[in-house]
């Protein structure tokens, strides 16, 4: 293939964008507010449709003159939306500490404050997602959430792969056509609908002319004829985009970024995510290339002008939020590679620039996925690698062996099991038919074996927080102790159940997404917006978190105090509720006298997957408030650090507070001694049919293994030992704890160092202290 290479656009965007200050934005929380106080006798699906069409109409925009691909849902780079429809309560609690928080830091303007507090707070106090969740079932979801986190309560769903080719075949124009035709004989009960699809059409149409009369007007006073010619076909693009679909290469991936940026203006959720845009795109770019239009240069520079893009988006968490969700991981996930309709190895040019475009920018987005199955070729198999080896824990991979079987028994249709992608971190969903509600959920099983151990009593504060089913004082057999286990389990997860519901009929109550419902399959059929079940496939997902913990804690216990007697029932309860003070002995037995989660050791990985598969097979007897199963997936975000400050010490020889192991599927850092052909062992009998919500396992590797081609094939055959395995997920960090370490003190020279965090990759220096500490404590290995 021809050498291709980073142009100088692309390398002064980069900076550009890495340099501009991030701040909270409050305009379009004022459009929207002044559109309600206008529109308040109008369903709310109208409503919503009417805020987010003055949003497109009204919002500030901006463009630079160097980009090939243009848009964003603010004028400045990488801020942060104050959405008041989802939750502008705890704005109104956090605005002031924004930009001091340990987390995820925004500047704020002082005067944006005051209008906030004067204007946009009075509105929306008590009318909010947020407010209106804990007025309904507030209590309900406090009451547990020592044990399980529900998600989704002050933000639109996001998690989601719209049909990305049907928008590049309709565009804004055709799916209002289609609208109206549906109007004209739908039912009374359907009319909102597509009324509400016909007005965000006609906003983004207005959105994209916007555009282009803002870059011809900067245009007009270029004296560079180069980048002035360019400007106008930048702008004819976004013209042309308005009333037609797609016909280019530059048209559709300006027409798939407008999407994004669309969903994220309607909806300010996370994870809205492209799926196999190698697929997508690739008849226009060989059309294109035939025709002479484009060569793999000028594709090149393209995808890498639209790569900055995503990295442009950011998603503004509450401080809470933030410590789960650390680093801004808006997850818009690209999966490449795989498998077609027929089972044939499927890769074209595409792939393979996508991969040069991570290998030249290593920025945390887009989440970049490469599909691996037993037929897939060394030549992108080791590109992969080679790209893995440049450090920004891009990309990470899938397998197909273990993902398309396993999602069909969730009653995925075949053709669309094949046709997976990725959203979000490591959420396997189908694509442009699907409500997956991925992020319904995190159940903290560490959580529910503590107050199993204790009687319903939390280690950290004393307070009864779960019925008391015995304690292990009075566990006279281990049996026994597994019995209660599970009633805690199935007390918790039934109280979970009925939380999940009550956020999804808020959801469908007062956030109707009439864009994202044009952009799914079967809605527009339906006359049904999606988050009322409009969607092929209705499915909602929990994490359980976290199984290498609960292995080794439930290992400890087993041999030391019932096989082996070495240690008290009393002593290690008391062990427990002193964080090992006075027991450090029994710390050091605990460590280093019981094998280890992540060994190729059965009877202790059993300890894990046996009640992985309970909690797997109660959840699915549930049905969600769509109609749909709840499935379960095991990642955690960056949660693994502050559902670890809210378990005291475990029987691991963890001492309280401390984070729990990442990734999902994951050891604990530091105990996995055998090496990582050992964790791929442990790690696969955990049945694949666990994540089908998604799985995470991830590793750590010296940056000295990649140094030569004979590295990069003994990673290829690891990666393949991964998929005959059956591992559903895995993922790389390639770095070296010294460089992390001086990145921790010296934060400015490291401003682009990349890391992975569990399904996602972030700025290393963004990150808070305890996060950077536990990333750096994982195990790195230099060899295979």
């Amino acid at each position: 293939m021809k050498e291709v290479f980073q142009t100088e656009r692309v390398k002064y965007l980069k900076d550009k964008m890495l340099s501009e200050p991030r701040y909270a934005s409050i305009e379009q929380a004022l459009i929207i507010t002044e559109c309600y106080k206008q529109n308040e006798e109008k369903p709310r699906i109208i409503q919503r449709a009417l805020a987010l069409k003055a949003s497109l109409e009204n919002i500030g925009i901006s463009a630079e003159p160097e980009e090939l691909i243009v848009g964003n849902r603010t004028a400045g780079v990488r801020y942060g939306v104050v959405f008041p429809e989802s939750g502008s309560t705890w704005v109104d609690r956090e605005f002031e500490t924004l930009p001091t928080r340990p987390q995820d830091k925004f500047n704020v303007h002082s005067e944006d404050i005051e209008t906030f507090r004067n204007v946009i707070k009075p509105y929306w106090e008590g009318k909010s997602l947020e407010d209106v969740l804990n007025r309904r079932y507030g209590k309900e979801i406090d009451e547990i959430a020592k044990v399980v986190k529900i998600n989704q309560k002050d933000h639109a769903q996001g998690h989601i792969c719209p049909n990305c080719i049907e928008w590049l075949n309709l565009g804004p124009a055709g799916l209002k056509e289609q609208a109206r035709e549906k109007l004209k004989t739908c039912s009374e009960g359907q009319r909102d609908f597509y009324e509400s699809v016909i007005l965000v059409m006609e906003g983004v149409q207005n959105f994209m002319v916007r555009y282009h009369d803002l870059i011809m007007s900067m245009a007009e006073k270029e004296q560079n004829e180069e980048k002035k010619k360019s400007m106008i076909q930048v702008a004819a693009n976004c013209k042309e985009l308005s009333k037609r679909p797609a016909e280019t290469f530059h048209e559709a991936v300006q027409s798939i970024w407008f999407l994004f940026v669309v969903l994220q203006m309607e909806s300010n959720a996370s994870s809205f995510s492209p799926g196999r845009l190698d697929r997508h795109l690739i008849q226009y770019y060989e059309k294109d290339v035939k025709e002479g239009r484009l060569d793999r240069q000028a594709a090149l520079e393209i995808i890498e002008c639209m790569w900055l893009k995503f990295n442009e988006i950011v998603y503004m968490r509450n401080s809470h939020g933030a410590k789960y969700f650390a680093g801004f991981p808006i997850g818009f996930n690209i999966a490449v590679g795989g498998q077609d309709e027929e089972g044939n190895d499927y890769s074209n040019d595409l792939s393979f620039l996508f991969l040069e475009a991570q290998r030249h920018l290593g920025l945390p987005q887009p989440n970049l996925s490469v599909r691996l199955h037993e037929g897939t070729r060394d030549e992108l198999l080791h590109e992969a690698v080679r790209v893995v080896a440049k450090g920004s824990g891009m990309p990470q991979f899938f397998n197909d062996k273990a993902v398309i079987p396993s999602i069909m028994e969730l009653g995925i249709e075949e053709k669309d099991a094949m046709d997976y992608a990725i959203v979000g971190c490591v959420e396997l969903t189908t694509q442009g038919n699907n409500l997956g509600w991925s992020d319904s959920a995190m159940f903290n099983l560490n959580k529910a074996l503590e107050v199993t151990l204790t009687g319903g009593v939390c280690l950290l504060t004393g307070e009864r927080i779960a019925p008391d089913f015995g304690s292990l004082k009075s566990y006279e057999t281990f049996g026994q102790l597994e019995q209660a286990f599970q009633k805690q389990i199935d007390y918790f997860m039934d109280k979970m159940i009925l939380a999940c519901e009550e956020v999804e009929k808020a959801h469908i109550d007062l956030l109707p997404s009439p864009f994202l419902s044009a952009s799914i399959d079967d809605c527009m059929e339906k006359g049904m917006d999606v988050t009322a079940g409009g969607a092929k496939y209705n499915l909602s997902g929990i994490q359980m978190i976290q199984v290498a913990n609960l292995a080794d804690s439930l290992a400890a216990i087993k041999q030391l105090v019932y096989d082996e007697k070495r240690v008290s029932r009393e002593e290690m309860l008391d062990a427990l509720k002193k964080d090992f003070e006075g027991y450090e002995i029994l710390r050091t037995m605990m460590l280093n006298k019981v094998p280890k989660y992540g060994n190729d050791v059965d009877w202790v990985d059993a300890m894990g997957t046996k009640w992985a598969d309970y909690f797997k097979n109660r959840l699915r007897t549930f049905t969600n408030y769509r109609g749909g199963p709840y499935h379960t997936g095991m990642y955690t975000v960056s949660a693994h650090v502050p559902m670890g400050e809210n378990v005291g010490a475990t029987p691991d020889g963890r001492h309280a507070g401390e984070p729990l192991a990442d990734g999902g599927m994951s050891p604990v850092y530091g105990r996995d001694i055998k090496g990582p052909t050992a964790v791929l062992k442990s790690v696969s009998k955990l049945d694949k049919t666990l994540t089908t919500n998604g799985g995470l396992l991830n590793m750590k590797f010296l940056p000295e293994f990649f140094h030569n081609e004979t590295g990069v094939k003994k990673f290829g055959s690891f990666l393949r030992s991964f998929v005959d395995l059956e591992i559903p997920h895995i993922q790389f960090n390639v770095v070296r704890k010294e460089d992390l370490i001086a990145a921790k003190e010296n934060p400015e020279q490291y401003r682009g160092l990349t890391v992975r965090v569990a399904g996602y990759t972030a700025y290393f220096t963004e990150l808070a202290d305890e996060l950077q500490n536990e990333i750096i404590a994982r195990t790195s290995y230099g060899d295979i």
